[in-house]
């Protein structure tokens, strides 16, 4: 709502003649009086609508039918990820409908910049409480890698019947992770600092054998109930 600013205008006038100076009623002020004036004030203009909030898209889609956190992520027409717009939120977190969860995506980057006009997709992974085990340290074996196959719980909502995911794993300043092959992040291994490589192996069809390793100490950990992850797809819009 946008206020009303009233606006004072004092209106000095300079004697222009004797003359006008002698008709003027009002006294000139002693060279010792102080004249204040009150300033005018600046008009304050509402602020305009940014580009993102212009171009913010509300996405909606049925939660898939297992308990767990929501990871989320926006690709663009060639399925290269854009935005995690959800990593690891509980349900609670989005809007919820009597059929549907929403959100909003503000049509940004991951860098914070405006995404280019054109034609998105909105995917992502509903991921059940896995167990993860501290086995202590040690050596990584040489089979160890970056990436394994995990075959999921199949979702009754889509059509989609591929059940089978490349589960990588991935690491930052503040640990280590899961994620996709296309970088949309699954679960949170560990809180570990300064790691410089962390691979893995499977260890049977619903556990993995994950080591964390940060130049000095290797850490050997198991994440059980790994294939308790379910797809879901949101379909595909447009950004203006």
């Amino acid at each position: 709502m946008v206020k009303r600013i009233n606006f004072i205008f004092l209106i000095g006038f300079l004697p222009v003649s004797l003359a006008l100076a002698q008709e003027s009623s009002t006294p000139e002020p002693s060279p010792n009086e102080i004249v204040s004036a009150t300033p005018t004030p600046v008009p304050i203009s509402s602020p305009s609508p940014t580009p993102s909030a212009a171009r913010a898209v509300s996405l909606k889609f049925v939660p898939p039918p297992m308990e767990g956190t929501v990871s989320l992520g926006i690709f663009d027409s060639n399925d290269k990820l854009v935005r995690v717009l959800h990593r690891q939120s509980s349900i609670d977190t989005f809007t919820i409908d009597e059929n549907s969860l929403n959100t909003i995506w503000d049509g940004k980057n991951d860098s914070g910049a405006d995404s280019p006009p054109g034609k998105y997709r909105a995917r992502g992974y509903l991921v059940a409480h896995f167990k993860v085990e501290n086995l202590g340290s040690a050596t990584a074996p040489t089979e160890a890698s970056d990436h394994v196959a995990v075959k999921l719980v199949t979702n009754p909502l889509i059509s989609d019947t591929r059940s089978v995911l490349d589960v990588a794993t991935g690491f930052d300043a503040k640990g280590s992770f899961l994620k996709t092959m296309d970088g949309l992040p699954l679960f949170s291994l560990a809180e570990a600092p300064n790691l410089v490589r962390v691979v893995m192996t499977k260890a049977g069809d619903k556990s993995i054998d994950v080591w964390e390793d940060n130049g000095s100490v290797c850490q050997h950990v198991r994440v059980s109930n790994i294939d308790k992850m379910m797809a879901f797809d949101c379909g595909y819009f447009d950004l203006k």
